[in-house]
């Protein structure tokens, strides 16, 4: 049976499942729609995305498949579409990932999961201030530099240190479009690109949007380990390996000066690219330089974001590179969307030169420290049994390790039910996972007695074993 038929089957007995059921009604796990039909998890994963796209199914992350609510009857005279499946081929975009990662929790459960500051640590009374200056700029409405405002170039050029100018800076629409842009610029579909392993599931996704077979690089406490990285060059011929040496998500593991210039030097051997994904970077007080800045040689391209301190509107990003990489860039960026908003890159201008960026950097930090102190201590007291993977110098995540006899999906729709939202380990590799694990975030609730209040309901999910 081929992968297409396996999909189609599934999705047929789907169906017919769907239309015993009411509205409301839970699927059974992808997990148990695999035991009972020997498929594999891609293939549950298209066929519920089929019924999806027909308005049959709604998903919620971490939860599974419901029955939506019954559609009217279709009109004789209503449009078929269904002629699209053949026409649009097998080129399926997975936004499962990305969209868990967006999705935020209804009223009535606690967010431990999610990329974003709480609205709470946003400076959004200081955006509004900055957004109203640059709307008064003469030129505020007008084509900006293609490849964004000089003055915006140079401040993330600075940012990046070493001998970096604002003419290898480029700016974008956010950090997420920045890996797409990169990803499509420096490999040809069908290659392999490396990764970390666990990584940050929008890079795989993007990946695999770009036709990329992501391969794993194994990680130890440090990072990603330097000799693994190097075999997995000579082994693949790869041309690019992804990572996020500061801050690691999901991890938190931050590479030291010295790693970061043996993957320097692994990748230049290699003839590849180092994509440095460095969107964390103002989660941290006192990181290491960026890579980016040790490398003279265009081996790095770099991608730097104001969205994750700031807020996520504010899709401000920068990428960073050398040479006819550059150019390559710079062109993907022109011919998919020309230019990023200029009353976005006026305010974000405004922001950064303000007295306001350093006063709210201070305040995450301290922010920070409190509340990843507050979930570790909630985790010692309640569910000891979830063991972090180390102690993050700042970010927005803890990497929890569970013990081996844990049922991860069941965990986290427990949790769910129990009104706390967790991100399951599995989304983050890009293969098989080491065992189960949870990617639990304290910057997204709205403050230190919910965080607590959350670890409280999962350890009530996960029962008396978590003592």
């Amino acid at each position: 049976m081929n992968n297409d038929s396996s999909i189609a089957q599934i999705a047929a007995m789907l169906r017919e499942e769907v239309s015993r059921l009411k509205p409301g009604d839970r699927l059974p796990s992808s997990r148990e729609i695999m035991r009972r039909h020997g498929v594999s998890p891609v293939t549950v994963s298209r066929a519920i995305g089929q019924l999806t796209a027909e308005g049959r199914v709604v998903t919620r992350p971490g939860a599974g498949a419901y029955v939506a609510q019954r559609p009217a009857a279709q009109s004789p005279t209503e449009a078929d579409m269904s002629w699209q499946t053949v026409a649009l081929g097998d080129r399926v975009v997975d936004d499962t990932a990305v969209t868990a990662l967006l999705a935020g929790p209804p009223d009535h459960v606690i967010p431990l999961t999610g990329g974003y500051l709480n609205p709470v640590l946003r400076p959004s009374q200081q955006l509004a201030a900055a957004a109203t200056r640059a709307a008064r700029r003469p030129d505020a409405w007008s084509v900006p530099s293609l490849n964004g405002l000089a003055e915006l170039r140079r401040w993330f050029a600075g940012q990046a240190g070493g001998d970096v100018t604002s003419a290898d800076a480029l700016v974008v629409s956010g950090g997420q479009s920045a890996l797409s842009l990169a990803f499509r610029s420096l490999a040809a579909p069908g290659t392999p690109i490396l990764v970390e392993t666990p990584t940050y599931p929008g890079a795989l996704a993007a990946a695999k949007a770009a036709g990329l077979r992501a391969t794993a690089v194994p990680m130890d406490g440090d990072g990603v380990r330097p000799d693994l990285l190097a075999e997995a060059f000579a082994v693949t011929g790869a041309r690019v390996f992804y990572c996020q040496p500061t801050l690691h998500n999901p991890t938190g593991a931050t590479l030291s000066r010295e790693r970061r210039e043996q993957v320097i030097g692994v990748a230049r051997a290699a003839g590849a690219f180092v994509v440095e994904d460095d969107v964390l970077r103002y989660l941290a007080d006192g990181a290491p330089p960026p890579m980016v800045s040790m490398d003279p040689d265009g081996t790095v391209v770099y991608v730097s974001s104001l969205t994750k301190v700031l807020a996520p509107s504010l899709r401000v990003a920068a990428v960073i590179a050398r040479g006819p990489a550059a150019h390559r860039l710079r062109a993907g960026q022109l011919v998919e969307s020309f230019f990023v908003a200029r009353p976005l890159q006026e305010t974000a201008l405004e922001f950064v030169g303000s007295p306001a960026w350093e006063r709210h950097l201070r305040t995450v930090h301290a922010e920070i420290a409190l509340r990843r102190d507050a979930l570790l201590a909630a985790l010692a007291a309640r569910l000891p049994a979830a063991a972090p993977h180390l102690l993050p110098r700042g970010g927005k995540h803890l990497w929890v390790r569970l013990p081996p006899h844990v049922d991860e999906p069941a965990l986290v729709e427990a949790a769910y039910r129990n009104g706390v939202l967790v991100s399951p380990g599995r989304m983050y590799y890009p293969s098989e996972p080491p065992g189960p694990r949870l990617r639990l975030t304290f910057m997204a609730a709205s403050h230190v007695s919910e965080l607590t209040e959350g670890v409280r309901r999962l350890a009530e999910a996960f029962g008396p074993e978590g003592d």
